[in-house]
C-alpha cells in the first residue's frame, strides 16, 4: 500500500486522539493560531510523512512545534533533528517553542509567529 505524504489514513486515529487531548501549551496557543488570526490558516496535528505536526500551515508551509520536556533528552533532539530536516527537505519550515515559552510568554510567541508568517508572505 502506498503511503502519502500528506495526512496518511493510517495516522488517522493517532492524528484525532492528539487533537483531542492537548497539551495545556497546545490549547492555549491553538486559540491563537485558529481562524487564521495571525494572517494564516493552520490545521492541528497535521500529518507529513511519518510525522504529525502540531500546528501546520499549507498556504505559508510554516509548522509550528510546542515541545515538552522529552524533547530536550539527547534522544529527543536528535529525533526532533531529524525530522527537522525531513520538512526543510519537503521545503516546510519549522519553528520550535517550549511547552513554558508558550505558556509564560504567551504575547511574545504569537508576535514572533505573526513576523514569520508576514515574512512568508513576501
Amino acid at each position: 500500500m502506498k503511503r502519502h505524504l500528506y495526512n496518511d489514513s493510517q495516522q488517522t486515529g493517532f492524528r484525532k486522539q492528539l487533537r483531542s487531548n492537548p497539551t495545556l501549551a497546545e490549547a492555549r496557543l491553538w486559540y491563537y493560531l485558529r481562524r487564521g488570526q495571525l494572517g494564516a490558516k493552520f490545521r492541528r496535528q497535521y500529518g507529513v510523512g511519518q510525522y504529525v505536526l502540531d500546528f501546520y500551515s499549507t498556504e505559508v508551509r510554516l509548522a509550528i512545534e510546542v515541545d515538552g520536556d522529552s524533547h530536550y533528552s539527547e534522544r529527543g533532539l536528535a529525533s526532533d533533528m531529524r525530522r527537522s530536516e525531513f520538512l526543510e527537505s519537503v521545503r516546510i519550515r519549522v519553528v520550535r517553542f517550549t511547552n513554558q515559552e508558550v505558556l509564560e510568554e504567551t504575547t511574545t510567541v504569537v508576535e514572533m509567529i505573526k513576523g514569520i508568517i508576514a515574512k512568508l508572505k513576501k
